[in-house]
């Protein structure tokens, strides 16, 4: 316990001496201590408490009298305060009575002071102010005459000198905030002008394009002329018209265009006559001055571009009419020609790599174009107008700069579509001169007359024979052939022309299209015409004798091109005509199709043949059928004698062979079941008719019997059964020397048991008791025997097979 009271003591004193917001820590250790001890500690605390508010009482006893006096002395000290109050209170009422006229004249000296310095500060602001007034009505001025550009200037003094001043003042804010409008009013007014100006351009293209080819045409017709004049070749300078059109880069062209021989002057538009392009010169003008030169340059490019686009849609019957092509051409000329005074008479607008590109990109369109357009022409002038278009186009083009060769090599594939539209259109004159030719040599009346058809052909009479009235071995349609080849060569040379290509070129492009035209075209319409049905073989015969006079004047063509081109056909490389092989090829097919019509001519007559194979005896003269059949093979080899000596001697050996081929398939027809030896015997009668017929010698240049040799085999066969010399074939069969050496044993056998059929119905027919005849047992033992022998025969040839 005696402890704990310093402890208390300690704490009172922390708690006297701390701050109240740490008290917390001092009174928590009061609970630390011993249990009950904070019991101890209020009634230290209310001891303390005690003893401190008995010496506060102490303190204000002793203080107390003196605060009594000091009170005592204030009260006294009021009625002073009083009468000082009403003393003061007077002097300020004399006081401001007395000072208010000379506060009066003081704020009139004061008033006039400050008015006359406001009217000095005015008068400087307002001279200050004029000038910016002044450039602001100018700026309204030029607005109202549309002197964009100059009141641009104004706006840019105002803003850059003059605002600057008078900053402060209201008005010139409301300046401020309306030049910005004002300039965005110019670019608005600018670029309305400049889409008026891109109309107009999309409008006159085609008439700037127009007049800048006729320019270029007019100057290489001149330049053309000059070189003929001073004899120079105009094959050696392949790059007439590629100059600049007019003298300078920075102008549009300007040229005049001067008649023969009158000297007037016609005054030839230009594009600045068809167009205003002051408004492209503004806007580029305003826009640089504005800062937004690039986005002019981007914008003025971009319409382009689509302007470009709308320009390279072709419409889609421009195939129909050269003037689809023209206005199209001049559309695109027009268009990269305003492009290229664009790009001389501005500096960045137009750049020539923009150009450059926007020309590829065209070029490419153009190509696709013109490649899939001309596909649909089948008119040769169509496309030759083409053509010529095309050359001027790309000279007048290339004369501005812009590269042209893939529009010339566009004309080659071109004039593969022109060749083929010619080669259409001559196949078309070709058939119309075979239908139209009558397939007989060509009558000569007089001398006038026979240097009128050598005029068109070059005919050479070997035999030189002068006498009139004659006749020309060939038909009409061979000098008329020869005219219109000579015609295609001249219209596949005008496409050749002005393609900048030497004459070698030029020689073996004319060469390779007469080519195309005698291999396909002129030999495919004489293969048609060989195939017709109406073409008989006199006709068949004067198309051998034709081909072959086209076939010897392919030299003279071949001459006639190397005179027009001035190239020698001695020079390397030089392509030669294959009208060679096509004459040739449309003999073969002519003498082909010679041998087919006789054959089917000999197959009509077979079929018209009625033989009684039952007959009992022959009539002791040939068929009818078959001497009207000779006949008609020797008139038709009378024919043959302007023929070549092998295609008449072929003919007439596929003729025999044929005849004795069909008479060997007549005996032994399935159908055919039984033969009497009367039809044998008659048919013998007309076999000797075709050997008779076989050694006339109907054609000449046989040597001995070889056309008796078609017939070989049916005359042994027929021997055979007319001589009944059975034992002898059978006893030589298989020998070389043996008489019936052409004898099959199966055609044998076949006709054998027609024979015994037929003897056995006539047997039958003529004696119901003929089987009992020793004679008549006797031949049919025979028969029978020499069946099984035959039998063996083919038997054995079967197997050896």
């Amino acid at each position: 316990m005696a402890e704990s009271l310093p402890e208390h003591d300690r704490i009172l004193q922390e708690i006297e001496s701390t701050d109240t917001a740490c008290v917390g820590p001092t009174l928590r250790s009061v609970y630390d201590d011993q249990p009950n001890a904070h019991q101890k500690f209020m009634e230290k605390l209310d001891a303390c408490i005690r003893n401190h508010d008995r010496e506060i009482e102490k303190m204000c006893n002793f203080h107390h009298q003196g605060f009594v006096d000091a009170i005592t002395e204030l009260l006294k000290v009021r009625a002073d305060a009083e009468k000082l109050k009403v003393q003061v209170t007077d002097t300020n009422r004399r006081l401001q009575d007395a000072g208010k006229e000379v506060i009066s004249q003081t704020e009139e000296i004061i008033r006039c002071r400050v008015q006359q310095r406001n009217i000095t500060t005015v008068v400087e602001k307002l001279q200050l102010c004029l000038p910016v007034l002044e450039m602001y009505s100018k700026l309204k001025e030029q607005m109202n005459v549309k002197r964009y550009y100059s009141a641009l200037k104004t706006m840019e003094q105002l803003e850059n000198l003059y605002l600057p001043r008078v900053s402060q003042y209201r008005f010139c804010q409301i300046m401020i905030e309306n030049l910005p409008k004002l300039r965005e009013e110019i670019k608005e007014i600018s670029m309305s002008d400049l889409k008026d100006f891109l109309e107009s351009i999309r409008k006159h293209s085609d008439r700037i394009g127009e007049t800048a080819m006729k320019q270029a045409q007019q100057q290489k017709t001149f330049s053309t002329t000059l070189q003929k004049q001073n004899n120079v070749n105009y094959g050696r300078n392949m790059h007439l018209g590629r100059s600049r059109i007019s003298d300078s880069k920075n102008e549009m062209t300007l040229k005049r265009t001067f008649e023969d021989d009158d000297e007037h002057e016609e005054e030839v538009l230009t594009a600045q006559d068809l167009v205003d392009f002051s408004p492209v010169y503004r806007c580029l003008h305003i826009y640089s001055v504005l800062g937004d030169g690039e986005i002019f340059e981007n914008y003025y490019r971009k319409q382009r571009r689509k302007q470009a686009r709308l320009v390279l849609q072709p419409q889609s019957s421009m195939h129909e009419t050269v003037e689809g092509y023209r206005r199209y051409f001049s559309q695109i000329v027009g268009f990269f020609v305003v492009e290229d005074h664009i790009l001389h008479v501005t500096q960045g607008l137009v750049t020539r790599t923009y150009t450059d590109e926007l020309w590829n990109m065209a070029l490419s369109k153009i190509v696709a174009v013109l490649r899939t357009h001309s596909s649909y022409c089948t008119d040769p002038d169509l496309v030759l107008e083409l053509k010529n278009l095309i050359v001027v186009f790309a000279d007048t083009l290339q004369g501005y700069g812009f590269p042209v060769n893939r529009l010339f090599d566009l004309l080659f594939e071109i004039r593969d579509q022109y060749n083929e539209t010619l080669l259409k259109k001559w196949s078309g004159l070709f058939r119309d001169i075979f239908e139209a030719d009558n397939y007989s040599p060509i009558p000569v009346a007089n001398e006038e007359e026979y240097k009128i058809v050598i005029s068109k052909f070059p005919f050479q009479d070997p035999e030189l024979d002068k006498s009139f009235p004659k006749k020309l071995p060939m038909s009409q349609s061979v000098p008329q052939i020869y005219m219109q080849v000579k015609e295609f060569i001249y219209a596949s040379l005008k496409f050749s022309e002005s393609l900048h290509r030497s004459s070698t070129e030029i020689d073996d492009m004319l060469r390779k299209s007469t080519n195309l035209l005698l291999t396909r075209t002129l030999s495919s319409c004489l293969q048609n015409l060989i195939k017709k049905p109406h073409i008989g073989l006199t006709e068949l015969v004067q198309i051998i004798i034709n081909t072959t006079h086209l076939e010897q004047a392919c030299k003279y063509l071949e001459d006639f091109i190397s005179n027009i081109t001035n190239i020698s056909q001695l020079t390397v490389h030089t392509a030669r005509l294959y009208g060679l092989s096509t004459f040739k090829d449309a003999r073969h097919a002519a003498e082909g199709e010679i041998y087919t019509k006789l054959n089917q001519k000999i197959d009509e007559f077979i079929q018209i043949a009625d033989y009684d194979w039952t007959m009992s005896e022959s009539d002791g003269r040939a068929s009818g059928y078959l001497m009207d059949l000779i006949n008609f093979l020797r008139s038709t080899f009378q024919v043959f004698t302007h023929l070549p000596g092998k295609v008449a001697q072929t003919a007439c050996m596929s003729a025999c062979q044929h005849l004795s081929m069909s008479l060997m398939q007549m005996l032994l027809d399935s159908e055919l079941k039984q033969i009497s030896m009367g039809a044998i015997q008659q048919f013998n009668l007309d076999v000797i008719q075709c050997e008779l017929f076989a050694s006339s010698e109907p054609v000449p240049g046989f040597q001995g019997d070889t056309l008796q040799l078609a017939f070989i085999d049916l005359r042994q066969l027929l021997d055979l059964f007319m001589v009944w010399d059975w034992s002898t074939y059978l006893a030589d069969y298989g020998q070389a020397t043996s008489k019936y050496l052409r004898v099959n044993p199966s055609t044998a056998l076949t006709l054998l048991e027609k024979v015994h059929r037929g003897m056995k119905d006539s047997s039958k027919k003529n004696n119901i008791f003929a089987q009992f005849r020793k004679n008549d047992r006797d031949k049919q033992k025979l028969i029978e025997t020499v069946v099984k022998q035959l039998r063996s025969l083919v038997n054995g040839m079967s197997q050896h097979t």
